[in-house]
């Protein structure tokens, strides 16, 4: 078991410190952050976690798939502010920016938005509620869970040269964009390991 304590975050810390995030040059991509939050268990305590939620079924694009709380920027704001707002707008969790341990790389997607992954530390979780009109249900999974040995998968399809990632975990998968972004995550908090996913794809369903 990963145990949520000051020894998880000074490594999360520190491996995050000496990471050096690539930022995108892309002024056509509509710019949206996305909180990659790390929390103890609120059924095992002291086990740690990491933050996912199913979006809700009426959205208009993406329904019902596991995702990373975040959204657009808005105008005027910083990516780490729009990933703090967007936090407190989904899930009720409210951060402070010293709750912010490091930038993972930017990832463009087919869909046409610029992603700019944060790592937030989140001690006092109690009030952590849903919002109904953005997601539907919060899942706290164990970081263990992710490092598979059928995990992450790379997938070749025909319609581009780029491998398609998923990543496993339970009985559930996941694809790009939230894929790649947990990929580089996980690769640096449990192995660390710098990797970069920008060259991984999108399955094809997910390019609209």
């Amino acid at each position: 078991m990963t145990e949520f304590n000051d020894a998880l975050k000074n490594r999360l810390a520190t491996g995050l410190g000496a990471f050096q995030h690539q930022l995108a040059d892309a002024p056509h991509l509509k710019h949206a952050a996305v909180c990659l939050t790390v929390l103890s268990h609120p059924a095992e305590t002291g086990r740690a976690c990491l933050l996912l939620t199913r979006r809700a079924p009426r959205l208009s694009s993406h329904a019902g798939q596991w995702a990373l709380p975040g959204g657009r920027i808005d105008k005027g704001e910083s990516p780490l502010e729009a990933a703090r707002r967007e936090m407190r707008e989904e899930v009720n969790l409210h951060l402070e920016e010293a709750h912010c341990l490091g930038r993972l790389d930017d990832y463009e997607t087919r869909s046409g938005y610029l992603i700019s992954p944060f790592v937030f530390w989140a001690q006092e979780t109690g009030a952590m509620r849903p919002n109904p009109g953005e997601v539907a249900s919060l899942h706290p999974i164990a970081l263990e869970a992710f490092d598979r040995p059928d995990s992450p998968e790379f997938i070749t399809i025909p319609e581009s040269e780029r491998p398609v990632i998923r990543l496993y975990f339970e009985d559930s998968n996941i694809h790009a964009p939230t894929a790649a972004v947990l990929h580089q995550f996980l690769e640096l908090a449990l192995h660390g390991r710098v990797t970069r996913v920008a060259h991984y794809e999108q399955p094809v369903w997910a390019w609209k």
